[in-house]
């Protein structure tokens, strides 16, 4: 018997079946191996996002928070400072003193600086050794009127010179930087002669900063007049006014640079005293000649 014959066919299965598996793809079978290939690669994706951003890092870092914590300190003690010097020179607590008026009180006022010949009592009540605040005191300065006097002046002198086809901004600016310069040469020649006159007095820089800005009021209802009425109503309005701020300033400052004398009992006809009484006429006529020279050249 010739067994060759009867294997061969039973090798070329088995060999047509191996060869089948390994030669006949062409591909790999990837289906069974999908889904964990997929979840392997969204993993790989997902793997920047659970780990999280640097800056989450350097947020939870305990140096990042002692150095934030540091500037913060820093940064309160700074304000501090910058608060306790501006305060040394621009004293911003006794602003609000200056400030805290009423629509009562700015009426009574703009009255008293036009028609102050009929009012008695020119004293500032104190409480505790303490000036009552502008509202409750018609005598007591303030910082309103006259800031709110300094600004209606200026847009009344704009008004003028709109009128006589002479209006600029830059001539504008010139009116006001100009009128604000004549208030701040007025308020130190008095302290200056204040400090040789060695005068002891409760007058402080704001005190002068607002008596010395009254004076606005009368300006506008000057220019106001010539511009309603004509040069003849500027002149008569003005006159009065300049009556009107030369007695409020005698009254009022007379009670201040004269307190020491007052205080003491001494008479008024010493010559340490008559050189206050001068100081004090001087202050008041000055004003007069600046609501002139400010506003003479409005009115054509």
């Amino acid at each position: 018997m010739d067994y060759t014959a009867t294997q061969k066919p039973n090798m070329r299965l088995r060999n047509s079946s191996t060869d089948a598996a390994d030669g006949s793809q062409l591909f790999e079978d990837t289906s069974g191996a999908g889904p964990g290939s997929q979840a392997g690669y969204r993993n790989h994706q997902a793997g920047p996002q659970a780990a999280g951003f640097p800056g989450q890092s350097l947020l939870s870092d305990p140096m990042s928070n002692l150095a934030m914590a540091y500037g913060s300190s820093l940064a309160s003690q700074g304000k501090e400072m910058v608060d306790k010097n501006l305060d040394r020179f621009i004293p911003i607590s006794k602003l609000k003193y200056y400030f805290a008026v009423d629509t009562v009180y700015v009426g009574k006022k703009l009255g008293l600086l036009v028609f102050p010949y009929m009012h008695q009592n020119w004293e500032v009540s104190y409480q505790q050794d303490t000036p009552v605040a502008p509202r409750f005191d018609v005598n007591a300065p303030d910082l309103y009127i006259p800031a709110m006097g300094f600004i209606t002046y200026v847009l009344v002198a704009g008004l003028a010179l709109g009128t006589q086809n002479r209006f600029s901004p830059e001539l504008l600016g010139v009116q006001a930087s100009s009128a604000f310069v004549w208030l701040i040469m007025e308020v130190l020649a008095v302290l200056l002669s204040l400090y040789l006159v060695t005068v002891n007095t409760d007058l402080t820089t704001i005190d002068l900063l607002a008596f010395s800005g009254y004076k606005y009021v009368g300006m506008i209802v000057g220019v106001v007049s010539g511009l309603l009425f004509g040069r003849l109503a500027y002149y008569l309005s003005l006159l009065w006014c300049c009556a009107a701020i030369f007695v409020f300033m005698i009254r009022t400052l007379r009670l201040k640079l004269l307190s020491e004398a007052a205080a003491e009992g001494r008479l008024v006809r010493g010559a340490r005293n008559q050189l206050r009484m001068y100081l004090t006429m001087s202050i008041a006529a000055a004003q007069p000649i600046f609501m002139y020279w400010l506003t003479y050249h409005l009115i054509r």
